[in-house]
């Protein structure tokens, strides 16, 4: 989806498919900009000190402590009821304000084990330990200007609590980029020990101008899954071969074969990636190991090519152990999440509202188009079947990456060590459509104007 967002932004103002949608649900999109736009010009000094020291303070799935609590005392200041630990290291932030719907807005907490390479004053320098191992820990995915933009959301609901009538439910979930965050807190009690919510809202930063606002019908972002595979050999001397059985053909094998899942057996019009990120074997030269270890990312859109794929690596990982006369391959599932899918009827209503807000920054990307090829565990969130639209927002300088357009230049993209948005225009537009959003979905209820 990322080149397609890129094409969209490059060139063109919107989409013909937008002026299909359903007629925008009924409160007033222009005073309730109105009320936003003061309430976040005076609360953005405050959210910029968050968003700098969020960012310069990252920290791993599951180790987010200082990041929770932060945000937690900021949420019990504005008058919520926080409840925190819940998923390890998640928080739950409930405001009620009279009868009405429940709506979600849900923020990730977690950062990348990667150097940052920005060069901004701010700029992380932590170092955090992941897999027995110290490493480098930043905000290149853009968790943390989510972080503050969730902050500012919430700051202008509860300013506006004259305009509507319902429960708010702001949730900050630990190890997005771990996949098991979302699961971690459902299996926590996030949907008994509180109501299940009726509308669901979230966002991501892109690599697109600012200002910009992207909503896609149906498939938002991929399924994902991820398998380790261990294959075990029998070791022996490199100058003889036939005493031993290498784990190194085997893995080398599976590599090849495993790609005749995607190029003869998916159907070439439907999205299916397998890759292997990682294959570890062996120490010198002349040494056969007697184990050979590799990590898979699987991705798709729909459940039945999911299943064929999945399927489809544990059987070419048996055959090639049948082949080459060595025990059963060792699979381990570590972990997978579903593809992210807005509704359709939410989703619709939500890009004709923001159009009426936003004029052409605000771009509808139907359902007929491909979603994205990255994955999200807010498909875990939403997958009992809530109401939900998730999000793209820009955060690039209009200027500068109309220059890289131009001089067909690589942008720095989410997980790139040099992604570095413009924190005000992004912190304000992301507050602004998650506000305006839940505000919708208040006013689909009849909660309120």
């Amino acid at each position: 989806m990322r080149k397609k967002l890129l094409a969209i932004a490059a060139g063109a103002a919107a989409t013909p498919a937008l002026a299909q949608t359903p007629p925008a649900p009924a409160f007033d999109v222009a005073a309730a900009r109105a009320r936003i736009a003061p309430i976040l010009e005076k609360a953005y000094p405050h959210l910029d000190a968050i968003y700098k020291d969020i960012h310069a303070h990252p920290e791993l799935g599951f180790q987010e402590t200082r990041t929770a609590a932060l945000l937690a005392g900021e949420m019990r200041q504005l008058g919520f009821t926080v409840t925190t630990g819940i998923g390890e290291t998640g928080i739950v932030a409930i405001y009620k304000n009279g009868d009405g719907p429940i709506i979600l807005v849900r923020t990730e907490l977690d950062a990348l084990p990667m150097e940052e390479k920005t060069g901004l004053p701010y700029a992380s320098r932590v170092q955090q330990t992941a897999n027995g191992s110290s490493t480098f820990v930043a905000h290149s995915c853009g968790h943390d200007l989510h972080m503050a933009w969730w902050l500012g959301t919430a700051t202008t609901l509860v300013k506006m609590k004259d305009r509507w009538s319902g429960t708010l439910m702001f949730v900050g979930q630990p190890a997005e980029e771990l996949g098991t965050g979302a699961k971690a807190m459902l299996d926590d009690g996030l949907f008994t020990r509180w109501p299940k919510p009726d509308f669901a809202f979230a966002a991501h930063v892109m690599p697109l101008p600012t200002g910009l606002v992207i909503v896609k019908d149906g498939v938002v972002s991929s399924a994902s899954d991820a398998i380790d595979i261990s294959f075990n050999g029998v070791g022996a001397h490199g100058s003889m071969p036939d005493k031993g059985i290498d784990p190194i053909m085997m893995g080398s094998r599976f590599v090849t074969d495993v790609q005749s899942v995607i190029s003869r057996e998916k159907d070439p019009k439907v999205f299916g990636v397998i890759t292997v990120g990682s294959f570890v074997a062996g120490t010198v030269g002349n040494i056969i190991p007697d184990r050979a270890d590799l990590k898979l990312t699987l991705r798709s859109y729909d459940d039945a090519t999911r299943k064929l794929l999945v399927e489809g690596v544990e059987r070419t990982a048996r055959s090639v152990t049948d082949m080459a006369r060595a025990p059963a391959p060792v699979i381990t599932h570590q972990g997978g999440t579903a593809a992210v899918v807005n509704t359709t009827d939410l989703a619709q209503e939500a890009a004709t509202m923001l159009k009426a807000a936003f004029g052409s920054e605000a771009i509808f990307v139907p359902a007929s188009e491909a979603g994205g090829n990255a994955s999200e565990d807010y498909s875990e969130l939403v997958k009992a079947g809530i109401a939900s639209v998730f999000f793209a927002i820009g955060g690039l300088d209009p200027a500068l990456f109309a220059k890289a357009q131009a001089d067909k230049t690589a942008i720095p993209v989410n997980h790139s060590p040099f992604f570095a948005p413009v924190p005000e225009a992004t912190i304000k537009r992301g507050a602004e459509v998650l506000a305006l959003a839940a505000l919708m979905a208040l006013a689909e209820r009849g909660a309120g104007q």
